[in-house]
């Protein structure tokens, strides 16, 4: 080989600005089901979580939600060993987390809808300028698009049916990772703890309605985390399926 070809060869393994740039996707695991999400595959109800919506989760999540000494120490008590463990089972927490959280909110129906009536919530949404109802698996509304940035499109939904799966509000994929920058507000920006009694969610505040649904959810944490099942969080019998879903329709198991 000559000098000149040598050089030109070196020199094309050394240039990699024409290269294309690979971005390499998290390492996702998926998150075990939680009692209620059994429950249901028992019954046979479809109408229940989807392990497709961990990726979607696991995929969003900011760096603020793994590598934080303070969330760490926020979800110590569903998960001791998070501050360790690897960042896919980390990832797979969250996703859990989720899971859980849709189970005490929404029964995990993807189209579930509650107007509220109680005075503190029975307010005009800013955005659809109607009352506000919280809608999708972590029950959320459309002016969380503007407090948020989250991908709601009332203009788009306002013509479609209120439980249509089609209105974007309703997109499992779009609530959750809506709820994913709700959580990280008040965990990072806020600097607020996980449960707390002024949580977007209600199911999130000690002592409200749906809070003690959402620790019985909490029950199946991956085993990675490391935390032992007490007696109190023993999987609920199926008579208590129906409790998260009377809970949406009533209006008091969101916030």
């Amino acid at each position: 080989m000559s000098l000149a070809l040598a050089l030109v060869t070196q020199s094309a393994r050394l240039d990699h600005s024409q290269s294309p740039v690979l971005h390499l996707q998290p390492a996702i695991k998926q998150a075990p089901p939680t009692p209620m999400a059994e429950q249901k595959a028992a019954l046979g109800d479809d109408d229940t979580w989807d392990p497709a919506w961990d990726a979607a989760i696991e995929e969003a999540l900011p760096d603020d939600l793994l590598a934080s000494s303070k969330v760490a120490k926020d979800v110590k008590i569903f998960c001791p060993r998070f501050n360790t463990l690897s960042p896919a089972d980390k990832r797979a927490f969250w996703a859990y987390f989720f899971q859980a959280l849709a189970g005490a909110e929404a029964g995990l129906r993807a189209t579930a809808n509650v107007r509220h009536t109680e005075p503190q919530v029975a307010v005009v949404d800013g955005v659809s300028h109607r009352m506000v109802r919280s809608e999708g698996l972590l029950q959320l509304t459309y002016q969380d698009a503007d407090r948020y940035g989250c991908d709601f499109d009332w203009d788009n939904d306002k013509e479609l049916p209120e439980h249509d799966p089609q209105k974007t509000i309703l997109q499992p994929r779009n609530n959750l990772l809506c709820g994913v920058r709700i959580l990280t507000n008040q965990l990072v920006d806020q600097r607020k703890p996980l449960l707390t009694k002024s949580s977007y969610w209600s199911t999130l505040r000690p002592g409200w309605p749906g809070y003690s649904t959402f620790l019985k959810q909490m029950a199946n944490t991956p085993e990675a985390c490391g935390r032992v099942r007490t007696r109190r969080e023993a999987p609920v019998e199926e008579s208590t399926l129906p409790m998260a879903e009377s809970l949406v329709k009533s209006g008091t198991g969101t916030h």
